[in-house]
């Protein structure tokens, strides 16, 4: 069982949840986009969003928090591969982070495109 199909795909499973749970244990980034995250889907409750809302902002938040942990590996990795300042290691981590700004800047756009109208209602 332990090699079978199956099996690796529950193992992979697994690794894939402590990763996870690593990410929120360890990377203040990751803290602060799920805080986000929970705030966002509060107020989605809050304001009763259409199912099609829903998708849109689960999916900008499942990416913003993709992108910062696939960054935090990338940072972990270069800083393992070249501890020492490095231009090029500079480059990557930058380049990782700007990958993180464009997922923030599309959700934080996805957000006020669905939350604009609900809070103009309260008006």
């Amino acid at each position: 069982m332990r090699d079978s199909f199956l099996g690796k795909r529950i193992r992979g499973g697994g690794y894939a949840i402590k990763g996870a749970w690593l990410l929120l244990r360890r990377e203040g980034s990751i803290q602060v986009q799920f805080a986000i995250g929970i705030l966002v889907t509060i107020a989605g409750i809050y304001f009763e969003i259409t199912k099609t809302e829903w998708l849109f902002q689960f999916g900008a938040i499942g990416l913003v928090m993709a992108a910062e942990g696939l960054n935090s590996a990338i940072e972990a990795l270069a800083d393992f591969v070249h501890p020492d300042f490095h231009s090029k290691i500079g480059h990557i981590k930058d380049v990782a982070a700007g990958g993180v700004f464009f997922a923030a800047l599309f959700a934080a756009i996805i957000g006020l495109i669905i939350y604009i109208p609900y809070f103009q209602n309260l008006f």
